[in-house]
Parts: C-alpha cells; sequence; structure tokens
C-alpha cells in the first residue's frame, strides 16, 4: 500500500492540470484585456456585468451617431466643419479626455480581474507589459487629437477675423451656404515688413476669384511695378488724386500700401489705412470687388517652407541669391540657386520667388517664378506630413499670416474648399509685360482679360483649313515652355 501511495504522490496528473490552468487563465487575460483595448468594457463583461455592457453600449451609441453624421454630410465636409469651429473643438477636448479615461478604465478592471492569482516573474511581467501597451493605444492617440485640437482652437482664434468686412461677401444659413453668391474674391499679399524694413510694401499681390458653384478658382498676379493707378470714385484719396495714383515711376503699385498709411488721418478709425487702400487699388486694376485678404510676411512664407519640408522646383534660369541693385549694378550676391530639379528649403524658395536684380525681365521674371512657386506648392501639400508636422505649421501661422475672414464663417468656407479640391481647378494669369502695357495699362482691356479668364467665352469651330481657333485652355499635353498666358497653376513650372 506504501508502495502504490507513493506511486500515486509522484504521478505528473496534478501538476499537468495546474499547469493547463494557468495556461488556461493566462490566455484569458490576453484575450479580455485586448477585448478592452479594442472595444471599450468589452472584456469586462464577464468579471462586471452591468458595468461592462453600459461602457459597450454608449461605445456602441457613439460610434452609430459618429457613422451616421459622417454620412449625412461626407467624411471631408464633416471633418472640415468640425475643424474649423471652436466651439466644436471646445467641446471635442473635454470629449476626447473623458472618451479616453473611461475606455483606459476598462483596460485596467480588465486586466486586473483576470490576472492570474499567484502569477510571477517573467509571466507577470509579461502581462504587465500587455496591459500597459494596451492603455497606450488608448491613451496616446486621444492625448494626441486633444493636443491637436487645442492647437487648432488657438489658430483659428489667433489668425481669423472676428467680424466680417463690410461689403464682403456673406455665406447664408442654408444646404448650401454660398446660394445667392456667384464668386468670392480674396487678395493675398506678400509682405515684406521686417526688422530691417520700414513700413510695408507688398512683395507679392495676388487676387483669388472663386467660382462658388464649381470651385474653379483664377489666380490673378499684379505687378509691383503697375503705374497709374486708379482710385475707387468714394476713396478718400481721390481729392488728392483725382486722376488715380498717377505721377510716373513715382507712383507704382507697390507703393500703395505707404500711401494709404501716410494719409492715415484720411480714414479715421481705420486700423490698416494702407490695407485698405491696397485693396481697393486692387479692386480697380482687375474689376473685381475684394471680398477677403489674406497676409502673410516674408518670414513667415521661409518657415512654412521649411516646415512643409522643402518644396521641389524645375529652376529654368539661374537665380542669385542675396543680391540687390545698387546704382545699376547687382551687388551683395551670396550664391545662385541653378537651372534643374531642385528641392528647396525655406530660405532658397523665398530667394527663388523674390529675386529680381540678376533677371533679364526683372519683376515679370519674379512674377512667373512666384507663379510655379504656388503651383509647386499647391501640388505637393502631403495630408499626411502636414498632419504630422501640424503643431510647427500651426505657429507659423499664428505668428505671421492674418486673414480677415470671420470665424463663425469658416464652417461654410470648409464647404467651398471641398468643392475646389473635388470638382474644380486653380488657373493662373500673370498681369505681365507680355499681357499689359504696366507704364500706360488699357484698365478696360484689362477688365476684359479678366472677365475672360474667370467666365472663358465659348468659341465656335471654324472650317478655315489654314487656322484654328485660340483658346484659352491650354493642352494638358502640351510641351510648349510655360508663358504668361492663362494656365494652370500647378503646371506653370
Amino acid at each position: 500500500m506504501s508502495e502504490i501511495g507513493r506511486h500515486r504522490r509522484d504521478k505528473p496528473a496534478t501538476p499537468m492540470l495546474s499547469e493547463r490552468a494557468r495556461s488556461r487563465l493566462s490566455r484569458r487575460f490576453y484575450v479580455l484585456t485586448a477585448a478592452s483595448t479594442v472595444v471599450p468594457g468589452l472584456g469586462l463583461i464577464p468579471s462586471r456585468r452591468r458595468t461592462g455592457q453600459v461602457m459597450v453600449g454608449a461605445f456602441v451609441l457613439a460610434l452609430v451617431g459618429g457613422v451616421a453624421y459622417l454620412l449625412s454630410k461626407g467624411v471631408t465636409t464633416s471633418v472640415l466643419e468640425v475643424g474649423v469651429s471652436r466651439r466644436a473643438l471646445a467641446v471635442l477636448v473635454p470629449v476626447l479626455v473623458v472618451g479616453a479615461l473611461v475606455w483606459l478604465f476598462g483596460i485596467v478592471a480588465t486586466a486586473r480581474d483576470n490576472m492570474p492569482a499567484g502569477v510571477s516573474g517573467r509571466p507577470r511581467v509579461a502581462m504587465l507589459l500587455f496591459a500597459s501597451f494596451a492603455a497606450l493605444l488608448v491613451v496616446a492617440p486621444a492625448a494626441q487629437a486633444a493636443r491637436y485640437a487645442l492647437i487648432q482652437r488657438s489658430v483659428i482664434g489667433e489668425v481669423f477675423s472676428s467680424i466680417r468686412p463690410e461689403g464682403a461677401a456673406a455665406p447664408v444659413d442654408g444646404e448650401d451656404p454660398w446660394e445667392g453668391t456667384d464668386r468670392v474674391n480674396i487678395l493675398l499679399v506678400g509682405s515684406d515688413a521686417g526688422p530691417d524694413r520700414t513700413g510695408v510694401r507688398p512683395d507679392s499681390t495676388m487676387v483669388a476669384s472663386i467660382d462658388t458653384r464649381s470651385g474653379k478658382t483664377v489666380l490673378f498676379g499684379i505687378p509691383r511695378n503697375l503705374q497709374n493707378i486708379p482710385l475707387s470714385a468714394d476713396s478718400p484719396l481721390r481729392q488728392q488724386y483725382p486722376d488715380g495714383y498717377s505721377c510716373g515711376g513715382e507712383c507704382l503699385f507697390e507703393y500703395v500700401w505707404t500711401l494709404g498709411e501716410d494719409n492715415a488721418d484720411l480714414f479715421p478709425g481705420d486700423p490698416s489705412p494702407g490695407l485698405t487702400v491696397t485693396k481697393d487699388a486692387a479692386s480697380q486694376v482687375l474689376g473685381l470687388d475684394i471680398d477677403y485678404t489674406t497676409i502673410i510676411d516674408l518670414k513667415g512664407f521661409t518657415q512654412l517652407v521649411d516646415a512643409m519640408g522643402g518644396v521641389e522646383i524645375d529652376v529654368k534660369e539661374r537665380v542669385c541669391v542675396g543680391c540687390k541693385i545698387e546704382g545699376g549694378v547687382v551687388v551683395g550676391t551670396t550664391g545662385y540657386i541653378e537651372p534643374g530639379v531642385q528641392r528647396l528649403d525655406g530660405y532658397h524658395a523665398l530667394w527663388y520667388s523674390r529675386s529680381r536684380a540678376d533677371s533679364q525681365d526683372g519683376d515679370f521674371s519674379r512674377m512667373r517664378r512666384q507663379r510655379c512657386m504656388v503651383g509647386a506648392l499647391i501640388n505637393q501639400v502631403n495630408p499626411v506630413s502636414m498632419l504630422q508636422r501640424y503643431p510647427e505649421l500651426a505657429k507659423v501661422l499664428k505668428d505671421n499670416v492674418a486673414v480677415d475672414i470671420p470665424q463663425g464663417d469658416l464652417s461654410a468656407w470648409a464647404v467651398l474648399v471641398e468643392r475646389i479640391q473635388e470638382g474644380g481647378s486653380i488657373k493662373s494669369l500673370p498681369l505681365t509685360n507680355k499681357v499689359i502695357d504696366v507704364t500706360d495699362p488699357d484698365y478696360d482691356a484689362i477688365h476684359t482679360k479678366v472677365r475672360d479668364a474667370i467666365d472663358p467665352p465659348r468659341r465656335t469651330a471654324t472650317k478655315s483649313s489654314s487656322s484654328s481657333p485660340r483658346t484659352s485652355e491650354p493642352s494638358s499635353s502640351s510641351t510648349a515652355p510655360p508663358t504668361d498666358e492663362l494656365a494652370d497653376i500647378t503646371a506653370t513650372c
């Protein structure tokens, strides 16, 4: 009997059963903890049934509500509308924080409830690491999303206006916020303001005219050396300049901003007479009502390109860096941007866009390069990269960009941006010396060119075998070098 008893005590049946039980409990721990990581509270149902069911039910309701909202408005529109609403972002942040904490509770509680009793050593460390990693999978994205929401809310508050400009096209309440508005025109000013400069002289001035129904956009470039600048009939400067800002080479478009600032007493209560006069002049030059303005300074442009990771440009001509003209001689050159496809950082992208000292065509060559730069930036925007660099981009925007579009209208602008992205095209028409006479401009002819660019006249085919009608739409397959005619902005390099 003692031999039999000893044999029974030595049998491995009980230890094997214990090992099997520990293995089963370990699997249960990992499966249930993973379940609570995928769906908050799902792994809690076996141990805390009511709590788990409430958490899962709340998650399902939130998920169904979110999907219904996305389907009703479209994913892009929904994301844009939330992203441009300070109120929505203010609600989103605590929702993200509370949701992440509840989800985290479900993971921790599940792990604690299902940790096998007596487990120690490496198995216990592995389980703790797994639970920690599961918690990180939930907390890290929620924390990042909340951080980005706070940054975006700050950008909206600091970059955009709180008051709509007088007379600007305004969206309306309804399914289509732009119903009744055919076009919206935005003045884009690249300012050369800086610590080493007095006042502001627009280094580049463009006007974006957007068809609110189709999203088709035309970008017009106004030369700095344009003369005989017209002023509107109700401009306070008309008494001083009854025939417009016209005094030869001393009265150029680039000095219009300074003209306004020097006569600030004629604009009582106006925080920026220079911008007001520039906006009025651009409107008269193009024959378009300017609704809104966007201003970015040179430092901001440099930082913006750097934040985007640089920009790739097909350089057509050698461009000097650091150069300027003194006494008719080019001085200060520190280097060159050579012809060929190159990736430029912010500093060199800025000089590529504004250098004119060593160019055969001066300001007009620069306008062509600015046109090329805008097209390259639009063409190379990478949403994933922009999202990764967003905190840096947001700082650039807050420090260097000012937009007078009111914050309350941004949801309507989100709809317009979607139309531009989905069905619109962006074309450009620079008013260079190949398009107009900058010393003696015919503004009626300029207005006709502008109207034809935003609403091209329909042309009928002719039976002539010697020629074919000229169209304003360039062929996408054409290999001809870029011209100063109306062209797709992303194909101007």
